[in-house]
């Protein structure tokens, strides 16, 4: 799954910001395979990323019709309450693949 909205921060930013409200949510697309999950900011409206989810599933809900209703109703469900929150599963994929960083010292002193 990709992750958007987390260029430039470092682990310590990201977990300075999830202090202050911050979380990774995903907005599942019912008929596809490709979802994304969005880092929201603490003060950051998270209607913007719902929005654009809710208009792919209807477009996406008419080519079956009978299920159609369960689509739209389920994304839907997913606007009104905010996305699926996986700030946990996220961080903790972040805490085991962040590398460290263990400078030269030799080449950072003055010669």
């Amino acid at each position: 799954m990709k992750t958007e909205n987390i260029e430039g921060l470092t682990l310590f930013e990201i977990n300075l910001l999830i202090q202050q409200g911050g979380r990774f949510v995903m907005f599942p697309n019912i008929m596809s395979k490709l979802k994304s999950i969005y880092f929201v900011r603490p003060k950051e409206k998270i209607f913007k990323y719902a929005l654009k989810h809710f208009f792919k599933n209807i477009l996406n809900g008419w080519r079956d019709f009978p299920l159609r209703p369960f689509y739209i109703s389920k994304s839907l469900f997913y606007l009104a309450i905010g996305g699926k929150d996986y700030t946990s599963k996220v961080l903790a994929d972040l805490n085991r693949i962040n590398p460290i960083y263990n400078p030269n010292l030799y080449c950072l002193q003055y010669v």
